[in-house]
């Protein structure tokens, strides 16, 4: 398994990426990020984003949703204020710089939890997606889109070698759909409920999780 991320390492890597983001990865996403909110509105009610990095997808929201955005990059969330303002998001309930590992929420406060294009870029993943299942209700659930890792051929040769420099941009390129399996294999609340491969080609995944209705924090 790859060496995880350092937060520090992530925060400057998207400290340098504020000024820009949109414009780089705004076309880029789009399809993840729309896909991401249809699945969440299905279940609707208090959705949080991580992650929520510039706020792109905060207007794409039913207004009929309560919104809460925390990223862990302060000059991503000042985009983010920015285009709340702009776009009079009255739905949206705060936005707040916090880790993803250790959210400052209660126990079981949200219906759906989406991290868009995040599990990649944290620390550490696991825990960060022990979090997500903490802080969701019993029933609801965790949405997420990321780029997954190859487990053969020449994709996979050619992240590996791009790693390090991914590591620098504030990524894993080689993150794994096995460890989201072994993940979820050890949370006897939480089951696979959706995985479908996302434009451009398939190199990114809609993946969705459910907290059993039975479950107990």
């Amino acid at each position: 398994m790859a060496a995880d991320l350092d937060k520090d390492g992530i925060a400057k890597a998207y400290a340098r990426w504020a000024p820009i983001y949109d414009l780089v990865f705004g076309a880029v996403f789009e399809r993840g990020r729309k896909a991401s909110i249809a699945a969440a509105e299905r279940i609707g009610g208090r959705i949080l984003e991580v992650g929520v990095g510039t706020g792109l997808s905060l207007p794409d929201y039913s207004r009929s949703n309560r919104l809460f955005g925390v990223d862990l990059s302060a000059p991503m969330l000042r985009k983010a204020k920015e285009r709340v303002a702009e776009h009079r998001l009255s739905n949206v309930d705060g936005l707040a710089v916090m880790d993803a590992q250790h959210l400052g929420f209660r126990d079981s406060v949200f219906d759906v939890v989406v991290a868009q294009y995040v599990i990649t870029a944290v620390s550490h993943p696991e825990a960060t997606l022990d979090e997500f299942v903490r802080v969701t209700k019993p029933g609801g659930e965790i949405i997420l889109v990321n780029h997954l890792g190859a487990e053969r051929g020449v994709r996979a040769a050619c992240e590996g070698a791009f790693a390090p420099l991914a590591r620098r941009l504030g990524w894993q390129a080689a993150f794994r759909w096995a460890r989201l399996e072994q993940w979820v294999a050890g949370h006897r609340d939480v089951q696979l409920v959706e995985r479908r491969p996302m434009p451009p080609l398939g190199h990114f995944s809609l993946i969705r999780f459910a907290k059993s209705r039975a479950a107990a924090n």
